[in-house]
């Protein structure tokens, strides 16, 4: 049994899904369900009587320790945060109560419950924090990619949030011993998620011939990480990491975010070719305030300590993806509603 916060959102209803296919144990999964949290991300496990969904905050502390004393897990997977710079600019309040405040929140009631399971329950207990690389800064084109060590130097109210998340696990194993693992993963995609991000925001534009938005020069560099690799990681650290460390994920796919959209329109035109060519939607819009320009993540720690490795290359994970939101039009009309577009036109708007 474990305990997933934040498992109806992108990356947690992946890991959740994951979890179960791989015949593992039950999952209670604790979620607010806001805009991102989606109760049809989990529609597979649906009738999977091993999955038990509750809808609450983990800032909610009477909440998490109803659940820790009900279901006594023996690891609990942290994903609940607000996790969009975007929507940090226009309102970072969100982002401290969630991602500062819900986390403490959770740690309290994990340290009290950890504190009193029995000596071999308390010893085999893990805390998994699941984080950011933004919380490492920016990088200059020829920097090395971020290792561990790397000190935090966060650019936006997401980052300092995340940041402090961070630090908040680290203070709670060094003062008490709670057996915390901390993971920082590069930008994400893959089915499921929520199109606010830049891959699926691009599909579901060009699906119905809206314009492409690229920030500034389109310069920027993420690392691209396939989401079914992150979720593997993520067990691999669950049973091999060492209680107080850090681990970078990342997927080794460096690539400029003009870049990526315009990979996005070539296999759109392949796969939709009647709105061919789709890169005449590209349009590159005013920049956001204070955007890191590149991020990179070291895995060398993670690969050695767990025998991780990402299996899914850059081109054969952006295919996967595209297909799935084709195939998944009904569940991206559900998520985007007229909260989703009022959202897209206050920071698109005017750009």
């Amino acid at each position: 049994m474990i305990l997933v916060t934040g498992g109806a959102g992108f990356i947690g209803s992946n890991f959740v899904l994951h979890w179960l296919a791989g015949g593992r144990g039950p999952v209670v999964n604790l979620d607010k369900l806001t805009y991102a949290g989606n109760a049809e991300n989990l529609a597979a496990a649906r009738e999977d009587p091993r999955h038990v969904f509750v809808r609450g905050d983990i800032a909610d502390g009477g909440t998490v320790r109803r659940l820790l004393d009900a279901h006594r897990p023996a690891a609990v997977v942290n994903f609940a945060a607000e996790s969009h710079v975007d929507r940090s600019i226009h309102g970072p309040a969100a982002f401290v109560r969630t991602n500062i405040v819900g986390t403490y929140e959770l740690l309290e009631a994990v340290r009290h419950y950890w504190t009193a399971l029995p000596p071999r329950e308390r010893e085999s207990f893990r805390f998994l924090h699941v984080s950011s690389d933004e919380v490492y800064g920016s990088l200059e084109t020829h920097e090395p990619a971020f290792t561990e060590a790397r000190a935090y130097a966060p650019n936006s109210p997401y980052a300092a949030s995340k940041a402090a998340s961070d630090h908040l696990v680290r203070a709670y194993h060094h003062t008490w011993g709670l057996p915390t693992l901390t993971t920082n993963c590069s930008n994400n995609y893959g089915p499921r998620q929520f199109p606010e991000k830049l891959i699926p925001l691009v599909i579901v534009n060009a699906v119905h011939g809206r314009s492409l938005p690229v920030y500034g020069d389109g310069g920027n560099v993420r690392d691209w990480l396939y989401v079914a690799d992150h979720c593997s990681a993520l067990l691999r650290v669950l049973e091999a990491g060492r209680p107080g460390e850090v681990y970078n994920i990342g997927g080794s796919a460096e690539r400029t975010n003009l870049q990526v959209v315009h990979a996005l329109a070539g296999i759109l035109d392949e796969l939709r070719p009647d709105r061919a060519p789709h890169a005449r939607l590209i349009t590159h819009v005013a920049d956001r305030p204070g955007h890191d320009r590149r991020y990179a993540m070291d895995t060398r720690k993670l690969e050695s300590g767990t025998g991780w490795r990402p299996v899914e290359a850059f081109e054969t994970g952006l295919r996967k993806t595209v297909a799935w939101y084709l195939d998944n039009m009904d569940w991206v009309g559900n998520v985007t509603s007229g909260e989703y577009r009022k959202w897209v036109d206050l920071n698109y708007g005017g750009r």
